[in-house]
């Protein structure tokens, strides 16, 4: 039996190696010259291979969507069963304070060393630089159409990925299956008019990021660069709120607390406090609540206070505008951007044409999915890579069985 995997990233390789176990013979299609890219630089190079949620029914919880369907991809397939594969394949993990999950050597070469070896292993060839234009279905074979080539196989499992544009996809829809139109998901938000910009390089570690007029909200840290808000809550946000911000063309305004568990009412008594305590104290120069001191000083700027203003003076109008900014600081957003190289996007092959317990298609025998190529997606956090293993286990082992 001939298997050809599509695609040379992480739900490919998997998915290859699962298949070749079975002792068939396994080639990867791969469009670039370099297998495995994201991998490589994932994480800051570090790659984020899982996260530490070893409860199935929290995990499903960090996809905007897919979770229905991952549900029952995840009993086949855990996060200790990933933590596993690559510990006894010498890979040793970690688990950081986020939860997030790292190789301890911190590389994510040692990632792609264990998958290459394996596949190595197992025999699974690889052909670089061969761009899929066509697919055909010959009786129980496919046949793949590249410019200058051309290549048939009795199973096919597709790992291309996620992709931007429909045309992406225009060889699986060839085969009969509905796209979902891709848009952007985990991004930063734009706020190129916004005097906060000034402050990059400033974070907070546990903000609370609401989008105005929706219930649209993520909490963590949130950090601010110089095109203007980032950190895991902005992202987690763009993610779960993907095609809202598409139909709004990604303009609409921010709400921040810069702590998720202030209220107003506690925000109000500690300045009233400080006042009591402290009434000759400069007020842009003290820093309270244990925010950074330049983000201080802009909140009390935003509030209309001076910079030799002292507690005693503070009138109430300044006071109120000091509280709503703390609670209820307001960014007009106007454009995304790309997080990092890492662009991942809603969208994709409709799971309502995939058995999630073998990843095989409901249309076309023989036709298996995997990763990202799927209209499944995660949040930041190594969670994409998850779906990516679990698919890719589930694609590759059911793909060799006899229908």
């Amino acid at each position: 039996m001939k298997v050809g995997v599509i695609g040379a990233g992480a739900a490919g390789y998997f998915s290859a190696i699962l298949a070749a176990k079975e002792n068939v013979d396994v080639t990867i299609l791969e469009k670039t010259s370099k297998p495995l890219a994201k991998v490589k630089i994932s994480g800051g190079g570090r790659c984020n291979v899982t996260h530490a949620a070893f409860e199935n029914s929290k995990l499903v919880k960090n996809y905007p969507r897919g979770e229905k369907f991952l549900k029952k991809v995840f009993t086949h397939f855990s996060v200790k069963d990933t933590i596993d594969w690559f510990e006894s394949r010498n890979v040793p993990l970690k688990v950081e304070e986020d939860g997030r999950i790292f190789p301890v050597s911190d590389n994510s070469q040692s990632i792609i060393n264990a998958l290459q070896k394996e596949a190595i292993r197992l025999n699974v060839k690889i052909q670089l630089n061969f761009s899929v234009d066509k697919i055909e279905k010959a009786g129980d074979r496919f046949i793949i159409f590249s410019k200058d080539r051309k290549i048939d196989f009795d199973r096919l499992i597709i790992c291309s990925g996620g992709n931007p544009k429909m045309e992406g996809f225009n060889f699986i829809h060839g085969l009969g299956h509905t796209i979902v139109p891709p848009i952007p998901s985990l991004f930063t938000f734009n706020t190129p008019h916004e005097p906060i910009r000034k402050l990059m390089g400033i974070s907070v570690p546990e903000a609370y990021v609401r989008l105005e007029g929706t219930k649209l909200a993520y909490q963590g840290p949130l950090l601010i660069t110089h095109w203007g808000l980032s950190g895991p809550a902005v992202l987690k946000l763009s993610a779960f709120g993907a095609q809202w911000l598409h139909e709004h063309k990604y303009k609409t305004k921010a709400h921040i607390r810069w702590n998720s568990d202030w209220t107003e009412d506690f925000i109000l008594q500690n300045l009233l406090n400080f006042k009591n305590q402290h009434p000759k104290k400069k007020i842009s120069t003290n820093s309270l609540f244990g925010l950074p001191a330049r983000l201080w000083e802009h909140l009390t700027e935003n509030s209309e206070i001076s910079e030799e203003s002292i507690w005693q003076n503070i009138a109430k109008k300044q006071l109120n505008k000091l509280v709503q900014n703390l609670f209820c600081y307001i960014v007009t957003v106007e454009g995304k951007t790309t997080f990092k190289e890492e662009f991942v996007t809603a969208g994709g092959v409709d799971l309502d044409e995939v058995d999630p317990e073998t990843m095989q298609s409901k249309l076309v025998n023989g036709l298996f999915f995997a990763g990202e190529v799927l209209n499944i997606d995660g949040i930041t956090g190594g969670f994409n890579f998850q779906a990516a293993w679990s698919t890719g286990y589930l694609a590759g082992r059911n793909a060799v069985y006899k229908f």
